[in-house]
């Protein structure tokens, strides 16, 4: 296992899909736990769906993708924020409203202009190991802002998630923190669509909390579960896919899947036990 390590990381591309994908899986956990519980899961979903319609016109005007694609999805989380707090449209219709809508433009731009382009097909199906050094800086630093938000307000977004309205009575600003949260998702989202897809990267924010939340009861230890399963995932995920040419993204949620199947047996076994 080590010398199949060894060479691996003896490729640049290896190096960077690892660095990348290691922070934006632990990224896409910590929010993962938040927004299940908030039964708000589906947000990376329609999330992603913007961004890829932001990234097809980008192409089509020959801008930088990601200095596109981060706003428009940041805004699009806002305005699905106040369309579940003050609209009338429920979160998952609002969901489904804009992300049909974002999805739609997107084929449309791409069907009018020089069609899908290499590029906005690696953001459409994902392709980690085709990122640039440029493209593996701006990733890691923005991931690393997003870890630090949240560990300096891991306090707060526990109050919000466990309870928003107690914490509401305490004097947590929770309209702020869920904005905070919305920002967050927003952009690891967007990073995390180079590295599963716009199809795929929901998996990475849904299937590590529910993993976690099969074995684990207090939100501290939900976290930490899912953080580790959710970077576990991954690398086994790229080790799979270097040995069998498979896809990176279809990959890692392969092992994902593997992991929840695993702990809900675990867990399916552990009440039978209680119950005799």
């Amino acid at each position: 296992m080590i010398e199949l390590l060894e060479k691996m990381l003896t490729y640049p591309f290896m190096v960077r899909a690892f660095v990348v994908g290691g922070l934006v899986s632990l990224c896409a956990a910590l929010l993962g736990v938040s927004l299940v519980m908030k039964r708000y899961s589906m947000i990376g979903d329609g999330l992603s769906h913007v961004g890829f319609g932001a990234l097809a016109i980008a192409a089509a005007l020959g801008l930088a993708p990601l200095a596109v694609a981060i706003p428009v999805v940041i805004a699009a989380a806002f305005l699905l924020l106040r369309l579940n707090v003050h609209g009338r449209v429920g979160g998952d219709a609002a969901i489904a409203l804009i992300s049909t809508a974002a999805l739609a433009v997107g084929v449309m731009v791409v069907s009018l202009t020089t069609g899908m382009t290499t590029d906005v097909e690696n953001y459409m199906f994902g392709s980690i190991l085709a990122m640039e050094k440029g493209d593996v800086a701006l990733s890691a630093a923005l991931s690393a802002a997003v870890l630090a938000m949240y560990l300096l307000c891991y306090n707060r977004i526990f109050a919000v998630t466990y309870d928003e309205t107690f914490a509401r009575a305490t004097g947590v600003r929770a309209g702020f923190y869920d904005s905070m949260l919305a920002v967050m998702t927003a952009v690891t989202v967007v990073l995390g669509m180079r590295m599963m897809g716009a199809l795929l990267i929901s998996s990475l924010i849904v299937f590590p909390a529910l993993s976690a939340m099969r074995l684990c009861r207090r939100f501290k230890s939900v976290i930490l579960c899912s953080a580790l399963v959710s970077v576990l995932c991954f690398f086994a995920g790229m080790t799979v896919s270097y040995l069998f040419a498979a896809p990176a993204g279809a990959s890692v949620v392969l092992m994902n899947l593997l992991v929840y199947g695993a702990f809900w047996a675990i867990s399916a076994l552990k009440t039978r036990l209680k119950s005799e």
